[in-house]
This record gives C-alpha cells, sequence and structure tokens, in this order.
C-alpha cells in the first residue's frame, strides 16, 4: 500500500491539492477586484459606466455557473486566438469558422503547438482563473454595492459639511465602514467559491476530482502496475474531509476578522467589543 500511494500518479494527486488552494489564493483577490469595480460601476454617476456595472452583475449573477464556465472559457481562447491571428497572420484568406470547427494560422495558437507542456496548463490555469474571477467578481459586485449604500447617509452628509471631496469622502468615509456591512456576504460567497473549486475538472485542468475519480476507477488507465477494484468511494472521502476541514478553518479566519472590523462598533445588540 506504501508503494501504491507514492506512485507519480498519486503525486501529481497530493499536488492537485496545491492546484486547488492556488487557484482561492489567486482568485479571490482578483474577484474581489473585479467586485469592487462592478460596485463603484453600478452607483456611478456616469449612466453608461452604471449600465455597464449593473448589467455586470444582473447578467453574470443570471446565468447558471456551469453553462458560465463551460462557455465562457469557450469563448475567451477563441476570442484570444482571433485577435492574435488578426495580427499575425493578416494575409490568411480561408475562413476561420469552416463549420464547427475554428481554425487559425498555427502562429495565433495559444498556447503555440510546439510549447512545453507547463506552458500548456499554466494558460489553462490562468483561463479558469479569469473565468473564477469574472463569475464570482459578480456577486462580489452585488454584495459590495449593497454595503455601500448600507453606510448611514448621515455620515456622507457629515463629511461633506466638513469640507471633503467626493473622493475623500468615498475612501476616508463609505469605504472603511462598508466592509462591516459586506464581510457576511463576502463570506458566504468565500465558501461558495470553495466548493465550487471542482468546476476546475470541467474547464481541463487536472484537479484533486481528477485524480480521485481516476485513481479510484476501477477500469482507467492510471494504474496498470496496481489494478484494483472501484475505490472511488474512499478518494471522494478523502475530499470530503479535505472540503470540511478547509471551511471550518476559514468560518474561524472569517469570525476573527468580523470580530475586529466590528471592535468598538455599536449595534442593534449594543457595543460590539468595547470597553467597559
Amino acid at each position: 500500500m506504501s508503494c501504491y500511494l507514492t506512485t507519480g500518479k498519486h503525486m501529481a494527486f497530493y499536488v492537485s491539492f496545491g492546484t486547488v488552494l492556488l487557484l482561492l489564493a489567486i482568485t479571490a483577490p482578483v474577484a474581489l477586484a473585479f467586485g469592487f469595480g462592478g460596485a463603484i460601476a453600478a452607483r456611478s454617476r456616469i449612466l453608461p459606466l452604471r449600465w455597464f456595472g449593473r448589467g455586470y452583475i444582473a447578467i453574470v449573477r443570471g446565468v447558471p455557473d456551469i453553462a458560465f464556465f463551460l462557455f465562457f472559457v469557450i469563448a475567451l481562447d477563441q476570442g484570444f486566438e482571433w485577435l492574435r491571428h488578426q495580427l499575425k497572420c493578416p494575409d490568411w484568406e480561408d475562413p476561420i469558422r469552416q463549420g464547427n470547427d475554428f481554425v487559425v494560422c498555427t502562429a495565433a495558437k495559444l498556447p503555440l503547438g510546439n510549447a512545453p507542456q507547463w506552458v500548456h496548463e499554466t494558460y489553462g490555469f490562468s483561463l479558469a482563473v479569469l473565468t473564477f474571477a469574472i463569475v464570482f467578481g459578480a456577486f462580489a459586485a452585488n454584495v459590495l454595492f449593497g454595503a455601500m449604500r448600507a453606510v448611514p447617509r448621515a455620515q456622507l452628509e457629515t463629511a461633506e459639511a466638513y469640507g471633503m471631496s467626493p473622493r475623500q469622502t468615498f475612501w476616508r468615509i463609505l469605504v472603511p465602514q462598508m466592509w462591516v456591512y459586506a464581510l457576511p456576504g463576502l463570506s458566504n460567497l468565500w465558501m461558495v467559491l470553495i466548493k465550487a473549486t471542482p468546476l476546475l475538472f470541467l474547464l481541463g485542468v487536472e484537479d484533486i476530482v481528477f485524480w480521485a475519480r481516476e485513481l479510484g476507477g476501477a477500469k482507467t488507465p492510471r494504474f496498470t502496475d496496481y489494478p484494483h477494484g472501484d475505490w472511488r468511494m474512499w478518494y471522494f472521502l478523502v475530499l470530503l474531509i479535505f472540503y470540511l476541514a478547509f471551511t471550518r478553518v476559514s468560518e474561524l479566519v472569517l469570525d476573527r476578522i468580523m470580530a475586529r472590523l466590528t471592535r468598538g462598533q455599536a449595534t442593534l445588540g449594543g457595543t460590539q467589543g468595547a470597553a467597559p
């Protein structure tokens, strides 16, 4: 069993846990940046920008995640290749759309056919990160937009009365206070993001779900050296424990952040963390 659990394929399975954690570490701040930008656009006084922000929130939130992932990654990949095709092969005369095929010149391929394997894997992972960020950025934008509206208007008017500019009022009064209102929604969104990481499997990334299925199945070519029965239940049990443990740690960390943000703040339940 020790030899079986230390094969190269199992090492790839163990590394795939790092792939999931890396996805979360990169996607969370990028999605938050998308969300912050979307929330600012949604409350902008410039009408086209406000339409764009609210349209982004409404459209992305209204499409099922799986449908968006399956469609958007293909569209994004083909969009990048189409732009490169226009720049690198301006003399190309054949149609790009040939029935169900999308055909561009060799120089426009992303990544190039002779690129190392790690380049192909990095490119696929980058597309996954961008897709996750756009999807969850829309949800974060909705949360932040509501949090901005929850900050008492009287405090903003007081800042204006003290002579602060709209920019100063936004960054010094609105933004610092909105996080208290936004954190519960962002905490839920973080949990949903954790649970959505198995969608990497649908995007062609060899994540923990991919390896659990491959190593646990009885009729896959992943373990010709160590044939066995259907062990998928045990591999997916490992994933269950991993996700439960990770979400529990996340809850503890988020509770500490929430306690720190609300320290000394007056709420309906009294003053939180105020000194006696």
